[in-house]
């Protein structure tokens, strides 16, 4: 059964870049959400295997999120994908359960191989 996904992006140009990826790969789209609260109300509703979280959003930032998924008990994989690359902020991700943190520009390669890690 084919994976689904919540792409979480403030820029309408990225989640349709990264909706055209993954549903070109198989995987299905389940919801786009354009900030933080937008992103935990999808996705306690929505329940997404996997989560494509920008880290800086209009509301709040992308590790509040994942804060707010341990706080809950809901754990889709996420993969954290920003603007903003440097190491704290990475390693702050990954130490709240993130996957995965790309650095844009990406490629769809490198979305496409950090989920097929999961």
């Amino acid at each position: 059964m084919a994976k689904t996904v919540l792409v979480v992006d403030d820029s309408l140009f990225m989640r349709e870049l990264i909706r055209e990826t993954l549903e070109d790969a198989g995987y299905v789209v389940v919801g786009e959400a354009e900030n933080g609260e937008d992103a935990i109300e999808m996705t306690l509703e929505l329940n997404p295997d996997i989560v494509t979280l920008d880290n800086v959003l209009p509301d709040i930032n992308g590790t509040e999120v994942l804060k707010v998924y341990k706080e809950e008990g809901i754990n889709p994989d996420v993969i954290m994908i920003s603007g903003v690359g440097q190491d704290a902020v990475i390693n702050e991700g990954l130490s709240l359960g993130a996957k995965d943190y790309l650095v844009k520009p990406f490629t769809p390669d490198q979305l496409l191989d950090a989920l097929d890690a999961l």
